[in-house]
């Protein structure tokens, strides 16, 4: 991996990532496929609404179909059918998600599989192995993502047990792409210092930030950031794992974080939940029955080039599938334009004054 920061204004960064499959320009959105693929969407209907770089699932792709046979295909890249850069986690957030079904030790963790029950091990050098199959041009460090709330201590000791994690990730990652850590630390300003300095003298290409948006308030999560952030590495793309809304984003960049992801785009667009220039319009919603106008009059993705909101809120209630695509094309197409627009900010040095712009239109609840 090569990156640079080509221009700052204030804190907030523009930047360039030079991976194996291609190039990221950043700040960047990073839209979630679990399984291989992003609901709905084809590789070519990702491209054409402006998709970079794409995460998939170690842990579900290992379940199913498993990543030798995705190695056997091509990797995840010809499995998929998606020739740009991919990111793959770790697996170490199931820790958190199934953690009804998991048992953690200093060693790894040990599940029971979500599809058929299967007793599962999984260790920072297992995951560098799946990721290795998969051929991801970003791997993540295996850690252990902290449950919120818990005390000081209970934080601090799973914060070790994911740097020890970190360096035997670094140890055993012999993949044909680049490795990132992950700070940990819960909401506690001297773990998360302690956290970054560790893996720091461990050496990543890339350092993300772990274990937020996991129930704590926005503002906790946010007053994390504003002391880690301008403490990482400044020739190291910083990504926010799991995070978020638009507004969210552009919190983030102001502070310098270069990358983001989260199913919040998709997932809201499979659920009638679209994002617009003007704040959100929830479709279902009766008095879109038989309106004329597209989602946002002022966005030029192919459906609200087409489609009225009426259709939409026909294909909605009646639960057909074109209406979920039309509906992700639209958000994500959303998001990939927040993200350029920011960049062309930030190389205008104009962020703060399109920061603040942005957010003035918005409006919080259904228009």
């Amino acid at each position: 991996m090569i990156f640079d920061v080509v221009h700052t204004d204030g804190a907030a960064r523009r930047g360039r990532m030079t991976l194996e499959h291609g190039v990221v320009e950043t700040p960047v959105f990073m839209p979630c496929g679990t399984y291989g693929s992003v609901k709905g969407m084809t590789p070519d209907q990702l491209k054409e609404v402006g998709t970079h770089i794409v995460l998939g699932n170690t842990f579900h792709l290992w379940i199913l179909p498993g990543e030798e046979l995705i190695h056997s295909l091509g990797g995840l890249h010809g499995f998929m059918q998606w020739p740009y850069p991919i990111l793959t986690d770790s697996g170490g957030y199931q820790v958190h998600s199934l953690r009804d079904l998991a048992k953690v030790d200093d060693d790894g963790v040990t599940f029971r599989s979500p599809h058929n029950g299967d007793l599962l091990r999984l260790t920072p050098e297992k995951s560098m192995l799946i990721q290795e199959q998969l051929g991801s041009d970003i791997a993540m460090a295996f850690d252990e993502c902290t449950d919120f709330p818990a005390t000081q201590q209970d934080v601090r000791k799973s914060m070790l047990r994911s740097m020890e994690w970190a360096r035997r990730s670094r140890d055993a990652y012999n993949g044909p792409g680049t490795l990132f850590g992950i700070v940990q630390g819960g909401i506690y300003d001297e773990l998360r210092y302690e956290s970054l300095q560790t893996l720091r003298k461990i050496g990543f290409d890339g350092y993300a930030i772990g274990g937020l948006s996991v129930g704590e308030s926005i503002e906790e999560m946010f007053e994390v950031l504003n002391s880690l952030v301008h403490q990482m590495p400044e020739v190291s793309p910083r990504y926010l794992m799991g995070v978020g809304t638009p507004s969210d984003l552009l919190r983030g960049i102001a502070l310098g974080v270069d990358m983001f992801d989260c199913v919040l785009p998709t997932r809201n667009a499979r659920n009638g939940y679209l994002f617009t220039s003007s704040g959100i319009v929830k479709i279902r919603n009766s008095r879109y029955r038989a309106d004329p106008k597209p989602i946002d009059a002022n966005c030029l993705c192919s459906t609200c080039d087409r489609f009225s909101r009426a259709y939409l809120h026909h294909l909605d209630k009646r639960g057909e599938m074109l209406g979920a695509t039309l509906m992700t094309i639209h958000n994500l197409h959303y998001y990939h334009n927040l993200a350029r627009d920011a960049r062309d900010a930030i190389a205008e040095d104009r962020f703060a004054q399109f920061n603040t712009a942005t957010r003035a239109c918005w409006n919080a609840s259904d228009e």
